[in-house]
């Protein structure tokens, strides 16, 4: 069975754009056509492909086949390179990778800058908990994630590729309020903490560990990793911060470490398409070298 690469560029379009009326904006056609040309792929794959609510989202099956599509697209691409092509239009290739925030804030910049200035690309950065940015790779989002999924989704490799380091901090004021007896799992009840969105599970996981139950304290939300550190600067709440956010302010006073001595590790991976592809495999090699410099290596203590 063949797909005429028109019906997946159509279901891209109307998953990207959230309706058939956007899409067929988009593709320049007609909501009619857009209408008929995703009923086609459905008879042809003999599955529902989209949920047709608003906005659109893909079903499982929808997912593997806008998968499909950015392979052979890729595939597309990394031919024509080898022939010594350019594509038709001579607009770069757009690589979507999925990041966690903290990566993103920290360390995965630089290494995708010089990918940036070797290769004709455009990054297409998707942020998200990384917990959930494997679940973007598995709907064909992106092609490449850093995650702390170990298990390779589905026609994707995994790599590990070190582990971001977290300590629990807060200003030495905010100790003085509401810890002045000592880190106790009371304490820990009571003290308002910092989250950086609904899906930051950090705090929560180590104040189980102090505690050793479960504590529901007051919460913040600041979902953006250099602001997350400035609110714990400023004393809003205690936090989990990257290495990289508190070792000079640990160092300087101007933040407390609230358990010296112990700290969370999350574990990260590179996962990405299991396909031939040199800009793929020119970013993964980047990214894996700078996260060998930066991140916390199995039998290191740093």
């Amino acid at each position: 069975m063949k797909i005429p690469p028109e019906l997946i560029e159509t279901l891209a379009a109307v998953v990207a754009e959230g309706t058939f009326d956007a899409a067929a904006r988009a593709l320049h056609v007609t909501p009619s056509a857009v209408s008929q040309r995703i009923k086609a792929l459905e008879n042809r794959i003999g599955r529902v492909l989209v949920v047709r609510s608003k906005p659109v989202v893909a079903t499982e099956a929808g997912e593997a086949v806008l998968r499909l599509g950015q392979q052979m697209a890729m595939l597309e691409t990394e031919t024509l390179r080898q022939l010594g092509s350019e594509r038709g239009d001579g607009r770069p290739t757009t690589v979507a990778i999925a990041v966690n925030a903290d990566s993103l804030a920290t360390w995965i910049l630089p290494p995708l800058a010089r990918v940036a200035a070797r290769e004709n690309v455009v990054l297409d950065l998707v942020r998200d908990d990384e917990g959930h940015t494997a679940g973007l790779l598995a709907s064909g989002t992106v092609m490449a994630a850093v995650t702390s999924e170990a298990v390779p989704v589905p026609g994707c490799t995994s790599t590990p590729i070190g582990r971001m380091r977290y300590r629990a901090c807060a200003t030495t004021g905010f100790v003085t309020r509401w810890f002045s007896d000592g880190v106790t799992a009371a304490a820990l009840a009571r003290a308002p903490v910092l989250d950086f969105d609904r899906k930051d599970s950090l705090q929560t996981r180590f104040a189980r560990r102090l505690a050793r139950r479960t504590v529901d304290p007051p919460r913040h939300h600041v979902p953006a990793s250099a602001d997350f550190a400035v609110a714990t600067r400023l004393g809003l709440g205690w936090a989990m911060l990257p290495t990289a956010h508190c070792a000079a302010a640990l160092e300087a006073g101007d933040l407390v470490d609230l358990a010296p001595g112990r700290h969370l590790d999350v574990p990260l991976h590179w996962q990405q398409w299991n396909l031939r592809s040199g800009i793929v495999d020119a970013v993964a090699t980047e990214v894996k070298g700078e996260a060998t410099r930066v991140l916390v290596q199995t039998g290191t203590r740093a």
